[in-house]
């Protein structure tokens, strides 16, 4: 018998009249019973949320930061068990996946440590004439109830995200996790009660993503909503937000830049990393490669051969590096992205091939800017690699995109390395490393189609908090 998960709602495991079976994305084997949320029942966490807010907002810091430091530890016991059920429900690598629940942990840890230094200044009134005898200072206060909406390739440290920063701001969360990787939230939620969170500070609805969705964004006693997905849902949640705060992080389809002169052996495997972590399935998954044209033949060849290193099959085998794209639709997605690069005169060089839902990484050369593998976001095992004749012409490809998260750039040279960073159009940019780094404190965000707004503990804070302006006479 297939384990019911229910609904959480204000501190209580609700069941519902209908549930959906959750299949693995590599062997298609039923995993669980997931729970449908209803127009009711999403209108219940809203409110439970609601009242939750004015609790939580009253809660000490220095409490708010204890329960963050709890779940954090309590996670790092659960390590093993974290890390199977993201394996399981979203056909991570286990060992990629024991990586993704250590930054998960920091990420909590990072939370509560800025849940006691979020701080205000004092202003110089008499600065100004007429500001004589005055004195102003501002502090920082909880938004509310913050709806969360998250995608399936981080389903635990992107919902950290979200959670971590809301809570150690003192603010309510509900939160719909997508509907392939349910059961990292939920576990997150048991361990936010254990932690002894007030009930109704966090909810997490299941069920249909837009129907949820639409709800969380439409009412208005949500005050704040943070999205991770694509510019499509993110665009139309952005229309349909009103004046409520809109934190979006979209797609993107991140590009290095490598300039001749630049040892290949010591770059090539963190190249490869970056393109096939997780199937390629990560935001800043290194998809473009731009290399000088005096190194070019060489770096291909080099990084096919490390390619070819990688093991394929079950997510659950340590020894596993490439397992199944989240669902068959993106492997025929894919599967055609990669026919109409072939039609348009690119060259398939290695991989290009399904074993089941697993497409082995793919690595094109000589792709025209206009095919989808290089001008959409590809999510999955592919990587581009094209031939530059400077790194100036390599910036102009890199901009011309409609998005821009990070962008890269291995260079020999200090003055290149500046002239990218002033001039690549990206939220990011990563010197003599690929754009697929992130440590979970820095601003995290991008422009363009990419998204608005920022993430990184500190700057999601500054988001998910109103910043008040008090100023006291003394004339």
């Amino acid at each position: 018998m297939l384990l019911k998960k229910h609904l959480f709602i204000n501190g209580i495991w609700k069941e519902t009249s209908q549930y959906t079976v959750l299949k693995s994305p590599y062997s298609g084997q039923a995993i669980a019973e997931i729970a449908v949320a209803t127009d009711e029942d999403v209108n219940k966490a809203i409110e439970a949320a609601s009242i939750a807010s004015k609790i939580i907002a009253k809660l000490p810091a220095h409490k708010r930061s204890a329960i963050l430091y709890k779940v954090a530890a309590l996670l790092q016991e659960r390590l093993d068990e974290a890390a199977r059920i993201i394996a399981m429900e979203a056909g991570k690598p286990i060992s990629t996946a024991k990586t993704e629940v250590l930054r998960t942990i920091q990420t909590y840890k990072f939370a509560a440590e800025e849940a006691n230094r979020i701080t205000g200044e004092t202003l110089p009134l008499d600065a100004a004439p007429g500001g004589e005898g005055k004195i102003a200072y501002t502090v920082r206060e909880p938004i509310g109830v913050i709806g969360a909406i998250t995608p399936f390739n981080f389903p635990m440290n992107l919902v950290a995200h979200k959670v971590g920063p809301a809570i150690a701001a003192g603010n309510a969360v509900v939160l719909k996790p997508a509907s392939q990787t349910p059961l990292s939230a939920l576990f997150i939620a048991d361990l936010f009660e254990i932690a002894g969170l007030p009930a109704g500070a966090l909810n997490v609805i299941t069920g249909s993503g837009k129907m949820v969705g639409d709800l969380i964004v439409a009412d208005d006693r949500i005050n704040m909503i943070t999205f991770t997905g694509s510019p499509a849902v993110g665009i139309s949640i952005k229309n349909k937000a009103g004046l409520k705060r809109v934190t979006l992080e979209l797609g993107s389809n991140s590009a290095l830049i490598v300039d001749e002169g630049v040892q290949i052996e010591n770059i090539i495997p963190r190249c490869v990393n970056g393109a096939f972590s997780f199937q390629g399935q990560v935001c800043i998954s290194l998809q473009r490669i731009y290399v000088h044209e005096t190194i070019y033949d060489e770096f291909v060849s080099k990084f096919v051969a490390e390619t070819k290193k990688l093991k394929h099959g079950d997510p659950l085998d340590p020894e596993t590096d490439i397992s199944a794209l989240i669902s068959t639709n993106d492997v025929s997605r894919v599967m055609d992205w990669i026919e109409e690069a072939e039609q348009g005169g690119a060259d398939i060089v290695s991989g290009g091939q399904v074993e089941g839902n697993i497409l082995l990484p793919t690595v094109i050369t000589n792709v025209s800017a206009s095919l989808k593998v290089s001008c959409e976001e590809v999510f999955g095992p592919i990587v581009l690699i094209n031939k530059i004749g400077s790194v100036e012409q390599g910036i102009e490809l890199v901009n011309d995109s409609r998005f821009g998260l990070q962008a890269g750039i291995y260079t020999n040279n200090i003055h290149t390395a500046m002239m990218a960073a002033e001039k690549l159009h990206v939220g990011g940019v990563m010197i003599n490393d690929i754009p697929t780094f992130r440590v979970d404190h820095m601003p995290y965000g991008g422009v363009k189609e990419s998204g608005t707004g920022k993430e990184g503990i500190k700057y999601a804070v500054q988001e998910m908090t109103e910043l008040k302006l008090v100023v006291i006479n003394r004339n």
